[in-house]
């Protein structure tokens, strides 16, 4: 297996980037290069990944879902019946919780009612309609807790395990441990929301201090799924032809002249895969040839639903074509105003515009795979940076209509793996403020996620600045009850 940290860059008497660029393709994308330039060594490299494999593998790929700005688990799927019966009244507790804004107002009712779904029983509420009616697939953990109330280091830690930025997300570490699964593309796919990217930018889809080609590579959402895959002008087949015998030629030359781990060998190798992701990306991007019935399934018809039922149907189509990890975000832009899950103004305008987007999608996406036969060896993640208070965000003597951050209880939930489905691990206490029965930190997530894909967190590290590091850090612990 190679040893990264002995991987030599050496430019002398070697080709221009620029040259490469003309010769080989004509014209790819600038996101697509940005990743594939970067690569340090040949693919069969990356393959010797799955090396890293310790345990029995359950889980083949991935796909997370995230929401940015904080989902009210407490409006979703953890039913606190108190807050009906506290309504109004002051939170009694001698701590003083730790918000984002500070203000600490009156406990306010769920503004969703809750029922049990399915044969499970799970509690669901009335703002996922469509997801209530997966409920027995749904395996939710009730009682996550994380280290922030401010939405950057939040979701920073939620990808990597860490506040601070320069550390490789989950999705990175998965390619690294398990390398390649296809020829044709990466294995580390990013979906942004077509409103724009999340707090912190595409940090939450670095490789860290990883080997560059575990990056998350970004698809458009909108348009294209990569902008100027081909050449804006015509390049005649002959004119093609001698151009890749010239690069041929020097290629072999180069092999002959520095050899086959040459730092420009691997940059030979990402080129290749250039060339062929040309081919598979228009095909797995034209959601056109999936049937009417598939695509009114995942909302493409529906104006709400359109954007993220494309992206869910996407990651779907590129799971089947062999990419490890394809991670979609839900919610945008930071500003004002909020288009995200940030409810601080008005919970119910706010949660119903962002869940209108997602749950038909989302619920389609766990019914595709299911009936396809992908389900039990695709692990769905789903999750937000924090929940939110069970008291409204206001500092008057009134009940206010949206409520602050909430790093000390909310709830994420995963499906597929071969998990049992339809079950609640966790608790929160009777307004759902604080995790008070089998607390569930990041890195115990990790742990777990990592587990179910045959990995064990404890020995996927990369040696960096004197330490081995892991995605989580010195803690962590698999959740073994709660995967079965």
């Amino acid at each position: 297996m190679t040893d990264y940290r002995e991987v030599k860059n050496s430019s002398e008497n070697s080709i221009s980037r620029r040259e490469l660029i003309q010769w080989t393709s004509g014209g790819l994308t600038a996101a697509a290069l940005a990743s594939l330039l970067s690569r340090e060594r040949p693919l069969k490299a990356a393959q010797a990944g799955s090396e890293h494999s310790h345990l029995k593998q359950r889980a083949k790929r991935v796909i997370h879902v995230c929401l940015c700005g904080g989902l009210s688990h407490l409006d979703s799927f953890d039913y606190k019946p108190k807050l009906a019966q506290f309504h109004g009244k002051p939170l009694k507790y001698s701590e003083r919780p730790a918000t984002f804004f500070n203000q600490v107002g009156l406990i306010r009712k769920n503004d969703w009612d809750f029922k049990r779904r399915g044969k499970s029983g799970l509690w669901v509420s009335d703002l996922f309609p469509h997801l209530s009616q997966v409920a027995d697939d749904l395996n939710v953990i009730k009682s996550m807790v994380a280290d922030s109330a401010n939405h950057t280091p939040a979701t920073f830690q939620q990808n990597t395990g860490f506040q601070l930025n320069g550390f490789p997300v989950m999705g990175s570490w998965i390619s690294y441990g398990l390398g390649v699964a296809t020829e044709e593309l990466p294995a580390y796919i990013v979906l942004p929301d077509t409103r724009g990217f999340p707090a912190g930018g595409t940090i939450n889809w670095s490789n860290g201090f990883l080997p560059s080609q575990h990056q998350g590579v970004a698809f458009a959402t909108k348009g294209p799924a990569i902008q100027d895959l081909f050449p804006k002008k015509e390049i005649q087949p002959e004119v093609e032809e001698q151009s890749r015998t010239l690069l041929s030629k020097l290629n072999s030359k180069d092999a002959k002249r520095f050899g086959s781990e040459d730092a420009l060998m691997a940059r030979m190798k990402s080129y290749e895969l250039a060339a062929r992701m040309q081919i598979v990306v228009p095909e797995i991007s034209n959601l056109d040839l999936e049937p009417e019935r598939i695509r009114e399934l995942y909302g493409m018809m529906g104006k709400e639903t359109h954007d993220f039922g494309r992206s869910c149907l996407m990651a779907r189509r590129l799971l089947e074509k062999g990419v490890r990890f394809v991670q979609i975000f839900s919610g945008g832009s930071f500003g004002s105003p909020r288009i995200n899950w940030d409810g601080h103004e008005d919970m119910r305008r706010n949660h119903n515009r962002e869940a209108k987007r997602i749950d038909q999608p989302v619920a389609a996406l766990i019914r595709d795979l299911k009936e396809r036969g992908m389900l039990d060896d695709t692990l769905v993640v789903f999750t937000s940076e924090f929940g939110r208070t069970p008291f409204s965000q206001t500092s008057s003597n009134k009940v206010g209509t949206g409520r602050d951050h909430n790093m000390y209880g909310f709830s994420v939930w995963l499906a597929g793996a071969g998990l049992p489905g339809g079950i609640a691990y966790g608790e929160t206490d009777d307004v759902g403020w604080k995790a008070i029965d089998k607390p569930v930190t990041w890195p115990d997530f990790h742990a777990t996620v990592l587990h179910l894909l045959g990995l064990d967190h404890e020995k996927l590290t990369f040696y960096h600045n004197g330490i081995e590091r892991r995605l989580t850090n010195v803690h962590g612990h698999v959740l073994k009850k709660f995967i079965g």
